[in-house]
């Protein structure tokens, strides 16, 4: 699991939902290389082990918010990526072009994820 880039937590738990701060691609304490592939890949993977570690998965997640430093350019690929790493769950997502992310990363994303009965 990444350690945390600033004063947070990366997971909470309130009663059935899990609350998972974004996470960008980081591995090994720096950004994967790659671009925004790399890093959407890489960072899905961060939350993931996150969800793992409250005994979720990625089939949990409810919501999840992705921030892009170049919407126009990556929004397309983003989605192809975002799919293939999701299979065929499909949480509820936005999707918000930022002008900056942590580390200078180009895609960050954070989850809700619910363990309660569905």
């Amino acid at each position: 699991m990444a350690t945390p880039v600033g004063p947070y937590t990366p997971v909470v738990r309130a009663g059935d939902w899990l609350v998972v701060s974004g996470q960008v691609g980081i591995a090994d304490g720096k950004l994967v290389s790659g671009g925004m592939e790399a890093e959407l890949r890489q960072a899905v993977a961060n939350l993931a082990a996150l969800l793992a570690s409250e005994g979720a998965s990625l089939a949990h997640v409810t919501k999840t918010t992705v921030f892009l430093r170049h919407l126009g350019g990556d929004y397309q690929r983003m989605n192809e990526v975002y799919v293939e790493l999701f299979g065929d769950h499909r949480p509820a997502r936005s999707a918000i072009g930022v002008a900056e992310l942590p580390l200078g990363a180009l895609v960050e994303v954070e989850a809700w994820a619910h363990l309660g009965a569905g």
